[in-house]
């Protein structure tokens, strides 16, 4: 079976991973001149489905656990060191909030705090520790991908095109994102801003989200000192840029979240559209052979295995999936 993936995102690198892996030939095109340019690449890269199940779907929770084992076992790139959210002392409701509808947790006092994370040391009385989470750069985990993509025979990665579906291709599986509102009228933009502050200063093991009623963030360790420092999202689909308003509140966070972030250098500052359906859940859309593949909101790297998992098995074996499916192709054909 030949296959065309258009877009080389998250999304779209799992999708041809998953096909390729299925036996496939696939073809891969983006418009970018590399994978990974888009909105993920401004990822923060947590896999965190027990904290996102404090504001998500319950799919989310199950879809991310699958998920996960993929980062961890199938594509090894994840980190498994858990996750730490904390809070301000004038913010501690926040805690006992995220406490009340997350799951998956142990509750810290400031001794185990300090030992988990030295530097955290006297900062905080309180927090919850995620201990089976885990994080990756998203950078990396994107060439990874495309290198393993690359080793499958019958694969051909096309960078720098826009590219036409292929008349010879038996499924289309469109992963463009937020560029396939063309065609998917009912995805919106969300902006996603972030900055990294690179410092030796501090050093962190792990993502630590920092609790706040209006502006909470998250502070992901990188390599070489960094950290990456996120994000806003902004009902808004302007890429590129990140606003003074939202720098302030992230520098600020940061700085809440240890001193030495004042001092740190800016590195990197950006700003990606995410796709998101009215719901923030992810779909699969059927029309014809072509499948679509979107509307991930923040959670890319955390669902998009799984998302591709199901593509793979509704284009080959007709297989349909209610939770991310609107209807059976059927049930479309006869409407």
């Amino acid at each position: 079976m030949r296959v065309q993936v258009t877009g080389a995102g998250i999304a779209g690198l799992c999708v041809a991973y998953e096909f390729a892996r299925a036996g496939c030939a696939v073809e891969l095109i983006e418009r970018g001149e590399e994978p990974g340019l888009g909105c993920s690449h401004f990822a923060g890269g947590m896999l965190a489905p027990w904290c996102e199940a404090e504001a998500a779907e319950e799919l989310v929770l199950d879809l991310g656990l699958e998920s996960l084992k993929f980062w961890t076992d199938e594509v090894p790139v994840a980190v498994r060191h858990g996750t730490l959210a904390v809070a301000a002392m004038r913010d501690r409701p926040e805690l006992s909030r995220f406490a009340r509808r997350a799951s998956g947790f142990e509750i810290l006092d400031a001794a185990k705090i300090a030992a988990l994370e030295p530097d955290l040391a006297g900062h905080f009385g309180e927090a919850l520790f995620f201990p089976k989470e885990a994080h990756l750069d998203p950078r990396g985990a994107m060439a990874a991908l495309a290198a393993r993509l690359a080793s499958f025979p019958g694969v051909r990665l096309r960078f720098g095109t826009e590219g036409a579906p292929a008349e010879d291709a038996d499924w289309t599986i469109d992963c463009r994102g937020f560029a396939a509102r063309d065609s998917l009228p009912d995805l919106r933009g969300v902006r996603g801003e972030m900055l990294v502050l690179r410092t030796s200063e501090i050093a962190l093991s792990r993502p630590v989200r920092l609790l706040h009623p209006r502006h909470p963030v998250y502070i992901v360790p990188r390599r070489g000192g960094d950290f990456m420092i996120g994000a806003t999202m902004i009902e808004n689909e302007e890429e590129g840029r990140i606003t003074a308003r939202s720098m302030m509140e992230l520098l600020g966070a940061a700085y809440a979240l240890h001193p030495a972030f004042g001092e740190a250098e800016v590195v990197e500052t950006g700003a990606g559209v995410r796709p998101a359906f009215p719901d923030n859940l992810p779909k699969i859309r059927h029309d014809g052979r072509t499948l679509y593949v979107n509307g991930f909101y923040r959670h890319g790297f955390l669902l998009a295995p799984a998302l591709a998992r199901r593509a793979v098995r509704c284009a080959l074996e007709g297989a349909y999936f209610p939770e991310v499916m609107d209807a059976h192709p059927c049930e479309r054909q006869r409407a």
